[in-house]
Order: structure tokens, then C-alpha cells, then sequence
């Protein structure tokens, strides 16, 4: 059985101390219980992580995640559902906006969770960038199933 894996950037408009980025990680706690509860297999913490150079580069702190989850599915109705679909449409007020071409995510398969880890999502995003999407890395308008196919995702 495969499993897809997430990594998101962005960056806090306000240092982590500051009441909207307080505001930002409880919701985030909100959110984080819904995942476990749609699907979520896995969460990497970003604690000691080399961060790249681009995610480090400008004001406010950045905020990296990587998870793993039971499906494609399950992830996209969490992504477009509940506690996450509201921070989605009140990121703004917490995180800065990018230019047109920032990238704030890319999935991938994996057959085994341990094999997922930093250093391949921070390549895989650069692999997008460079390439655009793939099997290697994707996102939902280019989404591609375990098997390497264009694979359209069906709204609930």
C-alpha cells in the first residue's frame, strides 16, 4: 500500500511570539487533530532540521511541514474541509504572501513512511520547481496516482 507525502512552506508575518503567530500555532493545534482523525499516518518534526537556504532567506519565521498520509483522498478532503479549509481562507492574516511562482506545497508516493525524510521533500520541492509536476512531485491540479498516472481528484 502507498502513501502520500506533503511538504507546505510558508513564512509568519509576525515573530512566533507575536499574538496573531499565538493565534496561528493554536489554531494549528485545532487542525492537527482533525488530521489525525482524517487520515493522517505521520508527522516529521521540523525541530533540528537544516533548513534550505531559500526557506530561511527574509522576515518571519518560516513554517515547514511534512506528513504522510493514508491516501490522496483523505488529504485532499482534509486540506478542503473543516478547521483547515478556515485557516486556508485566513492564512493571510498569519502568513506572508509569496509571488506568483512560490511553490506553498508538493506531494509525493512513498510505499514506506520511514523512508520519507527532510532532505527529499526540500529535493522534491526544488524537482518541481525545475520541472513542474511529475509522479516525482505533484500537487492537486497535477495530481498523479501511486502508479505514475494522471489521476484526478473527485471533491466530496
Amino acid at each position: 500500500m502507498a502513501f502520500v507525502s506533503i511538504y507546505t512552506v510558508g513564512r509568519l508575518n509576525h515573530p512566533n511570539d507575536h499574538p496573531v503567530s499565538r493565534e496561528f500555532f493554536q489554531i494549528g493545534d485545532e487542525v492537527y487533530r482533525q488530521a489525525k482523525k482524517s487520515g493522517l499516518v505521520e508527522t516529521f518534526s521540523s525541530d533540528g532540521v537544516p533548513f534550505p537556504e531559500e526557506s530561511i532567506r527574509g522576515s518571519g519565521s518560516p513554517i515547514l511541514t511534512l506528513t504522510v498520509w493514508r491516501s490522496l483522498e483523505s488529504l485532499y478532503h482534509f486540506t478542503y474541509s473543516g478547521k483547515h479549509r478556515q485557516a486556508l481562507r485566513d492564512r493571510n492574516k498569519w502568513m506572508k504572501q509569496y509571488p506568483e511562482k512560490h511553490l506553498s506545497y508538493i506531494m509525493w508516493w512513498t510505499e514506506n513512511v520511514k523512508d520519507v525524510f527532510w532532505e527529499e521533500a526540500f529535493n522534491r520541492y526544488n524537482y518541481y520547481i525545475q520541472h513542474g509536476p511529475t509522479p516525482f512531485a505533484f500537487d492537486f491540479k497535477n495530481a498523479f496516482d501511486e502508479k505514475g498516472e494522471i489521476f484526478l481528484i473527485q471533491s466530496p
